[in-house]
């Protein structure tokens, strides 16, 4: 899905720009488009120094920098390179030099624009234009808002539930979604009713089950709130929340259809493994043979139904709980998987950042030729500094790196749970199948054998029947 991240570029300019336009990331430059600058990085950037000397020079920030990401195999370079022209043409509305680079080198599509932070035709900052006012009025909102609007209209999938981050940083998040939110509680436990529901109305009945308090008026804007039962009891005085605020995943008409959907994956019926009977076998043998097969298959079936001790009329009801409860760990297992890898990038741009930061501290100490002679010296150590600096950026508040140590704690914490749900996964994943198989087997044996059963009932009451009036016959006489 398409996700932004806007953040300003405040020394080495160039460096950033000659980044974003290596020849390896954007198809040897093929992936780049300018807006009233050179293509040439070093040029680009003097370009935009060029039009910051018209204004006061008094901002500390040379340009800002955005960075919009795209699901893996949805999108093509060229069309990332026209949504990336799209947006910077209505975000930026032709006032800003800006140097658009499409990536390639990642398993997802992404895009990088680095624009002046001084406006062409006033020489004003872009703060002064862009970032002012309350926080719906600010630029990283804006450009938020005007991605998801351009991705919409080219049909690409954009997140869902942008209230998860409020404008946290992804570090705050992250730690969040450990579950020390009591709204992340809230949501967890919704989620637990609806994966167990058979309809709305069962839902709204089994949130008390759940630890979920809830309270539905249709005839209401606002229809639909719930509670913890926890935070009641803690403070009597407890408000509800409201769906809305916890995002349109948890609003009625969505509830509805996730249910819906949990309900419709279990319509199908898995293919028998039941051998076909020939309805006119060769002779008696063959019958008897088949007959033997099918039963000895049924009679597993019913071992492995046993072996879990769950009663004949309690399969079906048990198959849907573990198929929703697969359902819901494969989700959780993807989510763990996303985490681990952004703390293992996150890891290796900490560890970037300690290692080359000395050099940068020795650059900022040097003026005049020794600087450009230091910076030309120790170019790529940098380059790949600055790209670690703008990755600490995108995960913390204000240049508050958090410790390697407690991001390692959270990395063992996130991959110690990703074990633990792969683990819970396949032992629900394997019960399910035990028994969709067993439940498969028995139906397939039925349908085949409840025609003979009826015949042979037939024939047997036929008989009495016969036995009867034959006896009456001989009474008789």
């Amino acid at each position: 899905m398409a996700t932004t991240k806007l953040f300003p570029i405040t020394a080495t300019e160039r460096k950033a720009i000659s980044y974003i336009a290596d020849g390896s990331k954007t198809d040897n430059g093929r992936l780049i488009s300018t807006f009233c600058c050179s293509s040439d990085p070093a040029q680009a950037s003097r370009d935009f120094a060029s039009v910051r000397a018209c204004g006061t020079g008094k901002n500390k920030i040379l340009s800002q920098h955005f960075i919009q990401s795209f699901k893996p195999g949805e999108i093509t370079p060229e069309r990332a390179l026209e949504v990336g022209e799209e947006l910077c043409e209505k975000f930026l509305k032709g006032q800003y030099q800006y140097y658009l680079a499409v990536h390639v080198d990642k398993a997802h599509v992404h895009l990088h624009v680095i624009f002046n932070n001084c406006n062409m035709y006033d020489y004003k900052t872009f703060e002064t234009h862009e970032d002012q006012g309350s926080k719906k009025e600010r630029a990283w909102k804006k450009l938020f808002d005007l991605s998801d609007e351009i991705c919409k209209r080219h049909h690409l999938s954009v997140i869902q539930h942008p209230e998860l981050g409020k404008g946290k940083k992804r570090w705050e998040w992250m730690l969040d979604q450990e579950g020390l939110s009591w709204k992340t509680k809230l949501k967890k436990a919704i989620d637990q009713v609806v994966m167990n529901s058979e309809d709305f109305e069962d839902f709204l009945a089994k949130c008390a089950d759940y630890g979920v308090i809830v309270d539905y008026n249709p005839d209401h804007k606002i229809d639909l709130k719930f509670m913890l039962a926890e935070q009641k009891e803690r403070n009597p005085r407890a408000r509800f929340t409201r769906a809305r605020t916890l995002g349109g995943y948890y609003e009625t008409e969505t509830i509805k259809k996730r249910i819906a959907q949990f309900v419709g994956g279990m319509s199908y019926t898995p293919r028998a493994r039941i051998r076909a009977v020939e309805q006119t076998p060769q002779n008696k043998f063959v019958q008897d043979a088949i007959d033997r097969g099918n039963m000895k298959i049924a009679s597993i079936a019913k071992n492995i139904i046993a072996q879990y001790g769950i009663e004949p009329d309690d399969l079906e009801p048990e198959i849907q709980k573990l198929f929703s409860q697969r359902e819901a760990l494969y989700e959780e297992i993807q989510d763990l998987k996303e985490k681990v890898k952004d703390l293992k990038g996150l890891l290796k741009a900490i560890a970037a950042y300690k290692k080359l930061k000395p050099i940068h501290d020795e650059l900022e100490s040097l003026k005049g030729r020794k600087r450009k002679k230091y910076q030309d010296e120790h170019f790529d150590e940098l380059r790949n500094y600055y790209s670690a600096e703008q990755e600490l950026d995108s995960w913390f508040d204000n240049k508050k790196y958090e410790s390697e140590n407690k991001v390692r704690e959270v990395f063992a914490h996130y991959q110690k749970m990703l074990t633990q749900k792969e683990t819970e996964h396949d032992a629900v994943h394997a019960k399910f199948v035990e028994l969709r198989r067993a439940q498969s087997d028995i139906e397939a044996y039925l349908r085949q054998y409840a025609p003979q059963a009826q015949q042979d009932e037939q024939r047997y009451q036929q008989e009495q029947s016969r036995s009867q009036r034959k006896k009456k016959k001989d009474v008789l006489e």
